[in-house]
């Protein structure tokens, strides 16, 4: 056993209680609903093509085996739709519904579709049924809240087939027959509980198998539960667990009198931590989580997650690092049990503990990735062995698995109320380290959703720098998406909240990206006007390069206008400031777009002298790019100017500074730099 935040001998948990056990039972309800899959539907009666894919439906309470027999389902089907499985959970562990916009998101990830950062939720469904629409897809949809979640994540391919489990109909939604289940047989249960007893107990008293079947009206949760009771004590008789439950009477449900009596078996120190375990985010556990809630060891918490799995407490979750879900029916009696033998105060701290060793976790993963950093070594030589990461793809590999526990432990946090300051923690590492690990680009959508809690958590708590961020964030990503009027809508409050609070970075750099936004409106006196405005902010806080860069800015939208003489005076103002900060690089391509305007207002002349000396100033700055993109402009100039062999000789000199690289740019265009000319900036909380 290691106590690294990642064993990288992977996971090996007990072998009692049966780890992995054979599907049993459910021979009619499998061959019915494989019999639905054939079936003409009312469509294909009336002699019309089914518009949509199949619905199956699996109707049951949790505990019920619902879940088990859809798994099984698609195990038996699946070799028929070549386009493979695609699986999604509907509710949360207590219940809520899962938006559609985020299920979607899931969904065309996993069939490595692009997920806009920010898309609605009817984009992301359209998106989701284009994806499917030439596809042979078989869709697991689990415990669906109603039947809008399941109609809005629908295919409109009839080749596809969606199987949906949910606690009762689906209403609304057409051609749909239910398979509902009650009990297993009791063939069926004894042999659940022999899976964990072995067959010795089960064959000297078979009366009193059937009779513990009958207590646990064959619900195979509770089975599941009863069996591991056994299984913990092999001296123990079937008789005396089913005369323990008949004592307990008839109150509550046979899951909820088998849960008891399981529970009261456990150690005060196991109790403690099996109820803690409501606390989870997303259901999802992992030795770090469990032994944070409640204050122990690493090795510890993970032994005892072991155990739990052993006693059909728990379930492991197939990957390489250790990680177990708490099953959706025993949550509502976890969380009951809780609340009502914890303390507030104490569950509150279970809770910051939780968070604050995630925190530390991130901070881990997120420095091994900055081994040429000096502070960043010895910060993370300064924590835990538990707390470290072998190497950067250990602390990749930890990211991705447990991202949805990461980003459910966010949502969590923000709805709390109450931790708001280890909340902003939180997302501040879950933004750099997942830049850090997955780039900019490929985090964003998750980005999108983390800077709404920041959002969320910054209003809540009257915060307007922190506001500020995670408008201007959301701005940049709305403006990276095209959806630039929603960009320029969060610009200005950006704005508004810059000045509430006072903070010069954030109002100005709002103000850039409103003229950002209008420029890719095509609004382009608004875009100076705001540009100007930014700039003027600039000079009076003596900020010279940012300046240089904002006359630059300035010029690009008075070329767009066709404004050619305010144009050349800005661009003239760029290069001059770039000249007296020592930016050469920054001075040859600014005197690259003067030379480029000067074309545009027929000052031919004018332009060839102005790219001579900005191809002087790219070579002092060994800008190659730059360099051949202005021989590149020479030729067309000396093509204009009736000199076509001088133009031969440019196209070769950009020819010689590039070799075969392709897709050169002829311009290198200063003008487009919108809110991407700023990287987003991460919460402004304490690292």
């Amino acid at each position: 056993m290691t106590d690294q935040a990642v064993d990288p001998g992977g996971v090996r948990l007990s072998e009692r209680g049966a780890a992995e056990r054979q599907f049993l039972g459910r021979t009619r309800e499998l061959k019915e609903l494989r019999a639905d899959i054939e079936r003409a539907g009312l469509d294909t009666l009336s002699g019309k093509k089914p518009p949509r894919a199949r619905v199956l439906l699996i109707a049951g309470r949790p505990g019920s085996g619902r879940t088990a027999l859809a798994e099984e389902l698609v195990r038996q089907v699946a070799d028929r739709y070549d386009d493979g499985v695609l699986r999604a959970r509907l509710s949360e562990p207590d219940g809520t519904p899962v938006p559609t916009e985020r299920t979607a998101r899931e969904l065309l990830a996993a069939l490595d579709r692009p997920t806009p950062a920010g898309a609605a939720a009817d984009e992301l469904s359209e998106a989701l049924r284009t994806a499917l629409a030439d596809r042979r897809t078989l869709i697991l949809l689990d415990d669906a809240a109603d039947a809008e979640q399941v109609d809005a994540l629908l295919p409109d391919s009839p080749d596809c087939l969606v199987v949906a489990v949910s606690d009762g109909p689906l209403t609304g939604i057409s051609d749909v027959r239910p398979c509902t289940l009650g009990g297993l047989d009791t063939k069926s249960a004894i042999e659940l509980l022999t899976a964990y007893t072995g067959s010795v107990r089960i064959t000297v008293d078979p009366r009193a198998a059937e009779g513990l079947v009958e207590e646990c009206q064959g619900q195979p949760a509770a089975l599941e539960l009863a069996g591991g009771w056994l299984a913990a004590r092999p001296k123990a008789a079937v008789a005396d667990l089913a005369k323990q439950l008949r004592a307990d009477g008839q109150e509550g449900t046979p899951l909820g009198r088998v849960f008891r009596l399981s529970y009261a078996s456990l150690p005060s120190t196991a109790a403690r931590i099996l109820r803690l375990l409501s606390l989870a985010p997303g259901g999802l556990v992992d030795p770090h989580t469990a032994s944070a809630l409640a204050g122990c060891s690493v090795g510890g918490a993970r032994t005892t997650l072991d155990d739990f799995v052993a006693l059909g407490l728990l379930r492991s979750v197939d990957s390489p690092l250790p990680e177990y879900e708490v099953p959706g029916c025993l949550h509502p009696l976890l969380k009951t049990l809780a609340e009502t033998q914890e303390r507030p105060a104490e569950l509150q701290l279970a809770r910051a503990r939780m968070l604050e060793r995630t925190v530390r976790l991130l901070q881990s993963s997120r420095a091994i990735t900055e081994t040429d950093s000096a502070e960043a070594r010895e910060k993370l030589q300064g924590m835990p062995r538990s707390l470290r990461f072998s190497h950067p793809r250990a602390a990749e590999d930890w990211l991705r698995q447990r991202r949805p526990a990461l980003l459910a432990a966010a949502r969590a946090a923000v709805a709390d109320g109450e931790l708001d300051t280890l909340a902003r923690r939180l997302m501040s590492q879950l933004v750099r380290t997942m830049v850090a690990h997955f780039g900019m680009q490929a985090a964003a959508p998750d980005l999108y959703g983390i800077h709404g809690l920041v959002l969320d958590v910054a209003e809540r708590r009257k915060l307007p720098r922190e506001a500020a961020a995670a408008l201007l964030n959301l701005g940049d990503l709305d403006a990276q998406t095209g959806r630039t009027a929603d960009a320029l809508v969060r610009y200005r409050a950006a704005l508004d909240a810059g000045r509430e609070a006072n903070d010069p970075y954030a109002t100005g750099r709002a103000m850039e990206s409103v003229g950002g936004a209008h420029l890719e409106l095509g609004d382009y006196d608004r875009a100076a006007d705001w540009f100007g405005r930014a700039l003027a902010q600039r000079l009076a806080r003596d900020e010279r390069a940012e300046a240089a860069r904002l006359y630059g800015r300035i010029a690009a939208a008075h070329t767009y206008a066709g404004r050619y003489g305010e144009a050349l005076r800005n661009w003239r103002s760029a290069a001059a400031g770039h000249r007296k900060n020592g930016d050469v690089a920054a001075q040859a391509r600014a005197l690259s777009e003067t030379a480029r305007v000067q074309e545009y207002a027929g000052r031919p002349e004018e332009s060839l002298r102005t790219c001579h000396e900005a191809l002087d100033l790219a070579r002092r700055a060994d800008d190659v790019r730059l360099q051949a993109a202005l021989q590149l402009r020479l030729a067309d100039t000396m093509d204009r100017l009736g000199d076509p062999a001088a133009a031969r000789l440019h196209r070769g000199a950009a020819e010689r500074l590039l070799g075969e690289e392709p897709d050169l740019p002829e311009e290198i265009d200063e003008t487009k730099q919108g809110a991407d000319a700023c990287e987003i900036r991460s919460t402004p909380a304490e690292d």
